[in-house]
C-alpha cells in the first residue's frame, strides 16, 4: 500500500517549511500567491488529504453532531432527521445517527461512546425506556463535561436544555374539537404510548376538549395499552359494541388498526366512524380511506433543533441560558372525516 503523503512530505519535496505548506493549503494572506499555487497544485497531485482527526484536536472542535432517535421505522423520525441533516449540513457540520431502539442502556452507551471527542454535541429524543425509569443521569453528566443537548419531541422537563416540541395538548383538543364539530357524540381515545411524555399530554387535551364541550368522559371508550396484541383485542371489542362514532388515535399503531379493525367489521368511514391520527407520514395518504392526520412538520422540527445546536456550539456565553421551541401543527382533513 503507498504511504500516505503527509504535510512533512510536501515540505520536504518542495523544499519548504512545514508551516509554510500548511499556511498555503489554508490560502492563508501570509503566503504569497505563487507558493500557495504551487504547493495546492502538488498536494493534488500527490492526492493529499489533511488529518481531520489531527485538526479537530488542534480546534477542539469536530464539526460533526450526534443524533439519537428511538425508532427508525417510524416516519416521523425519518422526517426529522431530514431536517436536522439539511440545516446541519448547510453550516458545515456533519451528523452521526444512532438508533436506541428504545433502550435507555443503548442511549447511555451511545453518549458514552460518542462524547469522547467524537461529537460536539447531541440532538435526540428520548427513548421509551429512558422515560418509563424517569432516569436522566446520562443526559446530565453529557451536559456536566461541556457537550451541549437538544432533545425533541420526546422530551425530559427536569433537563436543562434546549427543547424543541409541538403542543401534543393543544393538538389534541383541536382534534376532538374537529370530530365534535363533525356531530361525533362518542368519542374513543386509542393510546399505546400513555408512557411515554407525548402520548399523556395527548389524553389530556382529549380530556379537556371533551370538557369544554360539557361531554362526560366514558372509561369505556379510552384505551391506553402499551402491549400492541393485548390493545388489539380490546380493539375489536370496543368496536363490536358500535357505539363509537369518532376516534382519536395518538400513535401510529392505533390509527392504523383502528381503519383495519373498522374496515373488516364493516364499518363504514367516514359516514359511521370518524378517525383522526397522529404524525403524517406516507401510509396515511396511502391507506383506503386516506387518514385524517394532526401533522407534526417533522422537517421543522429537525432543522429548528440543529438550529439551537449550532447555536450553541458557536456561542461564546459562558452561562448559556436554554429556551424551548414550539413548532405549530396541522390538522390534514383527508377521507376517514366527513367534511364539515
Amino acid at each position: 500500500m503507498k504511504p500516505k503523503v503527509t504535510l512533512k512530505q510536501i515540505a520536504k519535496d518542495l523544499g519548504l517549511s512545514v508551516s509554510t505548506v500548511s499556511k498555503a493549503l489554508s490560502n492563508s494572506h501570509e503566503i504569497g500567491d505563487a507558493t500557495k499555487t504551487r504547493v495546492q497544485e502538488y498536494a493534488v497531485l500527490q492526492k493529499y488529504k489533511p488529518n481531520t482527526m489531527a485538526k479537530n484536536l488542534k480546534n477542539q472542535r469536530t464539526n460533526t453532531i450526534a443524533v439519537i432517535i428511538p425508532n427508525i421505522l417510524n416516519p416521523f423520525f425519518a422526517k426529522v432527521f431530514s431536517g436536522i441533516e439539511k440545516a446541519a449540513n448547510a453550516k458545515g457540520y456533519n451528523v452521526i445517527t444512532y438508533i436506541s431502539n428504545e433502550s435507555n442502556k443503548k442511549e447511555k452507551q451511545a453518549m458514552d461512546l460518542l462524547s469522547n471527542g467524537t461529537v460536539d454535541g447531541f440532538i435526540l429524543s428520548v427513548a421509551q425506556e429512558t422515560q418509563t425509569l424517569h432516569d436522566v443521569s446520562h443526559f446530565k453528566e453529557t451536559l456536566r463535561e461541556g457537550l451541549p443537548i437538544v432533545m425533541f419531541d420526546r422530551i425530559m422537563e427536569e433537563v436543562s436544555c434546549d427543547k424543541v416540541i409541538v403542543d401534543d395538548f393543544e393538538s389534541s383538543v383541536e382534534a376532538v374539537n374537529h370530530l365534535i364539530k363533525l356531530g361525533c357524540k362518542k368519542i374513543a381515545l386509542l393510546s399505546c404510548i400513555d408512557n411515554l411524555s407525548v402520548g399523556k399530554h395527548r389524553a389530556l387535551g382529549y380530556e379537556k376538549a371533551l370538557e369544554n364541550n360539557k361531554i362526560k368522559p366514558d372509561a369505556n371508550l379510552i384505551l391506553k395499552i402499551e402491549n400492541q396484541e393485548a390493545f388489539d383485542i380490546q380493539l375489536k371489542q370496543l368496536l363490536d359494541m358500535r357505539e363509537v362514532d369518532g376516534i382519536l388515535a395518538v400513535d401510529e399503531h392505533s390509527s392504523t388498526m383502528a381503519m383495519k379493525i373498522a374496515i373488516q367489521k364493516g364499518i363504514k368511514i367516514p359516514e359511521e366512524l370518524c378517525i383522526i391520527g397522529f404524525a403524517d407520514g406516507v401510509w396515511s395518504r396511502r391507506l383506503t380511506p386516506s387518514l385524517s392526520t394532526i401533522s407534526q412538520h417533522g422537517p421543522e422540527i429537525g432543522e429548528e433543533a440543529a438550529k439551537l445546536l449550532i447555536e450553541k456550539l458557536e456561542s461564546k456565553q459562558e452561562s448559556p441560558t436554554y429556551k424551548t421551541t414550539v413548532v405549530k401543527t396541522e390538522l390534514r382533513q383527508r377521507d376517514s372525516t366527513r367534511r364539515v
